[in-house]
């Protein structure tokens, strides 16, 4: 069984939390919320989201799986007004969920689960910690999206850098400790992502004026936010690209 209504803004967040990596995807339900984890195709980066049941106006589920098409769900949310709250539904018997908006009815076939795997969130013991204003990160990505088609990473106890190299130009914002919400780290660590992806994570934080980010010396970036008006959490893992010398 799975019923339940959400504010539509709670569920616009999900879903572009979700899309930012994956079309379509398998929702765990059970009494307690909702909770997804997924790999996009390429198997460059990850994303580890659960919404507590009071994130949402009503909630009631057993165990349940759902696979979604996250593009559908795009399509009903883009008849909700703000303040609308959407009701969802499964039908077990047709194997649909049905959602109301309005005076709307969306009867959803749902996807295939059945080759949708568990994935695992490796265990990543990060020496660096900071978090830092989604602004700053989001000013830094401008700057840098006209330089290179990635970005280095640093943090050092003084401070964070991020840094983009072309050919002829590059980009720099450096923030010095005082400029963060916080700063955990011994020595400097430093590594290399694609541009796409991390633009793609931080444009996906809409609500959160913060993120916590976790960063090694050519380790995964694990970046942290919360979603749901602090409800919600979601874990993103970027998978560094190695510097050849």
């Amino acid at each position: 069984m799975f019923e339940a209504k959400v504010k539509a803004e709670v569920l616009k967040e999900l879903v572009d939390v979700l899309s930012t990596l994956v079309d379509e995807t398998k929702i765990n339900a059970n009494k307690e919320g909702i909770s997804v984890r997924a790999v996009d195709p390429a198997h460059v980066a990850m994303v580890d989201l659960s919404l507590e049941r009071a994130a949402f106006e009503s909630y009631n589920a057993d165990d349940q799986e759902l696979g979604l098409d996250l593009d559908k769900v795009k399509e009903v949310l883009r008849l909700a007004k703000t303040g609308d709250v959407i009701d969802l539904k499964y039908d077990e018997d047709k194997n649909k969920l049905i959602l109301h908006v309005g005076n709307i009815t969306r009867r959803m076939a749902l996807v295939d689960t059945a080759g949708m795997s568990d994935t695992k969130v490796p265990n990543l013991n990060l020496p660096a910690k900071l978090t830092i204003r989604v602004e700053e990160l989001r000013q830094g990505i401008r700057a840098s999206e006209n330089v290179s088609d990635h970005i280095a990473l640093t943090v050092s106890p003084e401070g964070f850098a991020m840094q983009g190299e072309g050919d002829t130009d590059s980009v720099d914002l450096k923030l010095g400790k005082d400029l963060l919400d916080e700063l955990e780290s011994k020595e400097q660590v430093r590594s290399m992502f694609p541009l796409d992806y991390f633009a793609n994570m931080i444009k996906a934080i809409t609500t959160a004026p913060s993120v916590t980010m976790y960063l090694g010396n050519d380790y995964p970036v694990k970046i942290e936010f919360q979603i749901g008006g602090g409800k919600g959490k979601v874990k993103y893992l970027l998978a560094p690209r190695i510097e050849s010398d």
